[in-house]
């Protein structure tokens, strides 16, 4: 078996589990065991936390310096080891290892390089009137994530907390835990203060709730659906904690009348497809004239058969598994739903690939003559799954956009840079992408409505995990 961690990392110590319970990990694509961990408990819990609110005293009080420096021993740690976590996310959530390594595993490079630099700069202190303002850490941290993009989120999370000078106890995701261990090995080898860093594994109703609930615990920084959000902000309201969530989607992707609709469409459903569709970003209503819905389902049926879905650690493998036997029934379910409400398949549909009878395969699938009242329009399906909604005017266009509960992306095509900003600067959510742009890592990501509150990346990122404290008197302006 190749991995096997059944302890959990707490205090600087790898330390047996309260009460010993195994979970078996399986690999998506084969449906065999990839490995082994220990489930948590609150007790395990109770340990972290207490080993938390020791470090914080003096790590609290540590430079920038030497946290800039600290991070940037993390970041040759993790280079060294950059092959091996690239490895272990494809086989722990099934990502083919061109996507596990070109972005999977180079967001943690890009996540670390980006806070080195934004610390070279940021100001915890500055004048502000009669008052000194001071930026100090929140304090102890739950950092609760999800399997998806197992590495992207932990290192949005523990980077700035870090950069920030709180300690954290970090949940994994159980169906991802194998890149996270290795993350918290790159750590200890770092030199991480005992107690700044812990990793208790477990589920939500368990660990995750423990950590939420706990009244050591100042701030909860949670990555997942919007129905576990909507828990973890119940159970921390009770110690009034700061609540920090990156939650679903369903964004909306705005094609105009005037575009390229070959480059357009063609992007549009690669961005669909990537991460086997398991992205809560991914522009999964793709809003087209209904002049040109024709021209636009040929364009993606094409792009879509080119795709090759299958084994993620053969060569040219674009689309992998999902990750579980839960969510393979759970996109199935909502392809089943898509072809009852009428709407048309234009590629793919229920069932396994054609050749792919183990695994959590699913056709990646469009559907067409999609209206927006669909419970596939409206219910963030994550997976390879895109609906196409024609309009009759832009301002239709904009309004079924905004017609959801959803605000963390959307994305819009134009020729017109003017027109698309404008159009853009119209929908309601925290990630606007015009013509199909890249971000870079200081580029706050986080979402409106339903979508979540605060942000993540960069000097944002940084921001979210500090208090401002007005010092007033004496010298202190």
């Amino acid at each position: 078996m190749p991995y096997e961690y059944r302890q959990f990392y707490i205090d600087g110590r790898w330390v047996d589990p309260v009460k010993a319970r195994e979970f078996q990990v399986i690999n998506p694509a084969t449906e065999e065991v990839a490995g082994v961990i220990s489930m948590g408990s609150a007790a395990d819990v109770d340990r972290a936390v207490a080993a938390a609110r020791r470090a914080f005293e003096s790590y609290s009080r540590t430079t920038a310096q030497e946290r800039r420096a600290l991070l940037e021993r993390i970041l040759a740690g993790y280079k060294a080891r950059y092959d091996e976590i690239a490895t272990a996310i494809s086989d722990e959530m099934g990502a083919p290892m061109k996507l596990a390594r070109e972005s999977q595993a180079a967001v943690g490079v890009g996540h670390l390089t980006a806070m080195i630099e934004v610390l070279q700069h940021f100001k915890f202190e500055e004048k502000h009137g009669v008052a000194r303002l001071l930026l100090e850490p929140v304090g102890v941290c739950a950092l609760i994530t999800p399997w998806n993009w197992p590495i992207n989120q932990i290192a949005a999370k523990v980077v700035p907390a870090l950069a920030a000078g709180c300690t954290m106890v970090l949940k994994p995701s159980e169906f991802s835990p194998f890149s996270a261990a290795i993350w918290a090995e790159v750590l200890d080898k770092a030199g991480v203060p005992a107690g700044v860093f812990n990793l208790v594994n477990g589920d939500g109703p368990t660990v995750g709730a423990a950590l939420a609930t706990h009244p050591d615990v100042d701030m909860v920084s949670f990555t997942g659906s919007t129905r576990a959000g909507t828990e973890v902000a119940k159970g921390a309201a009770a110690t009034v904690k700061r609540v920090h969530q990156e939650l679903g989607g369903k964004s909306p992707n705005v094609l105009l009348d005037d575009v390229d609709f070959e480059r357009a469409v063609k992007a549009s459903v690669l961005h669909v497809f990537q991460n086997s569709g398991q992205s809560c970003n991914a522009p999964t209503r793709m809003l087209v004239p209904a002049a040109k819905l024709a021209a636009v389902e040929a364009i993606a049926k094409r792009v879509a058969d080119s795709v090759v879905v299958g084994d993620p650690k053969a060569e040219g493998t674009a689309v992998g598994p999902l990750v579980s036997k839960i969510q393979f029934d759970r996109v199935e379910g909502f392809i089943a739903k898509g072809i009852a409400e009428g709407a048309k398949v234009v590629v793919g549909g229920s069932g396994r690939p054609v050749g792919l009878a183990k695994g959590y395969f699913v056709k990646p699938t469009i559907f067409s003559n999609v209206t927006n009242d669909m419970e596939i329009a409206r219910e963030e399906i994550f997976g390879p799954v895109l609906c196409i909604l024609p309009y009759a005017s832009e301002e239709e266009a904009i309004r079924i956009a905004n017609d959801t509960p959803y605000g963390l992306a959307a994305y819009v095509w134009s020729k017109d840079p003017a027109r698309a900003r404008q159009v853009g600067g119209r929908i309601r959510a925290g990630q606007v992408i015009l013509n199909g742009a890249r971000g870079d890592m200081n580029t706050p990501f986080g979402g409106f409505k339903r979508s979540g509150n605060g942000r993540e990346w960069g000097e944002h990122g940084l921001r979210d995990f500090l208090e401002i404290k007005a010092m007033v008197g004496a010298d202190a302006a």
